[in-house]
């Protein structure tokens, strides 16, 4: 009689991989799926059309119960059955885009805030450190806001013409050297809000501004211009 292994490695389902992730070609493969389905669906209604308008649901018998004589039952019954079944496809497909797109969108904020935090962290690497003198001076402006546009996301943060910008996020006047350190940090941070102090007639305020895509041009609406040192 032969002994019995039990060995908790012994017929253990391998793991599965995982699967994939979704890319744009595949998303684009899904909808020429789709497009193929519904013309192939129009088609077989078209064949209905010939037969004397025949839908779905109208009966192919006449009154006594004989199979109908004006119209190819063969023909009309094929085509139904056909849409049923493409039908049937063509919502399982949908489904699949649905979920590519949900992927494809999650993935893109991901992406969007990894940026966001590599800007950051970029922006204070390339900053010097805090002083230790305790009377150091207070934080210099190093930009002026110019000019705002009605109804962008700087007139909704409370921005207005003159503030004079002490701090944009990770960007101050210790790592400022041009307005494209601003842009930077305005494109990787697109949805995220982002802190902006503020010197306004001598009162310093801190506002959250959202960089976002609005009816106007840019993310934000304003002109900044650097203050000369």
């Amino acid at each position: 009689m032969s002994e019995r292994r039990n060995s908790g490695d012994e017929g253990a389902s391998p793991s599965r991989p995982r699967p994939a992730p979704v890319t744009i070609s595949d998303v684009q493969e899904l909808v020429r799926r789709k497009d193929e389905i519904e013309a192939q669906i129009k088609a077989y209604y078209d064949v209905l059309e010939d037969q004397k308008g025949v839908g779905m649901n109208e009966p192919l018998v006449d009154i006594e119960g004989y199979p109908r004589s004006d119209v190819d039952v063969y023909q009309v019954r094929t085509a139904r059955h056909n849409i049923i079944c493409l039908q049937n496809d063509h919502k399982a497909l949908m489904k699949q885009v649905e979920e590519a797109l949900h992927q494809l969108h999650a993935r893109g904020k991901e992406k969007q805030a990894r940026d966001a935090a590599e800007a950051q962290h970029e922006a204070l690497r390339q900053s010097p450190g805090p002083s230790l003198d305790p009377n150091q001076r207070p934080p210099q402006p190093f930009a002026r806001v110019n000019s705002i546009s009605p109804g962008s996301p700087a007139n909704n943060a409370g921005l207005q013409v003159g503030d004079e910008i002490l701090e944009f996020g990770s960007v101050n006047a210790h790592n400022f050297q041009n307005l494209q350190n601003i842009g930077t940090v305005v494109q990787h941070s697109e949805g995220h809000p982002l802190n902006v102090t503020v010197l306004r007639r001598g009162e310093r305020l801190q506002l959250r501004l959202v960089p976002a895509r609005w009816s106007g041009k840019g993310l934000l609406g304003c002109n900044i211009i650097p203050l000369q040192r």
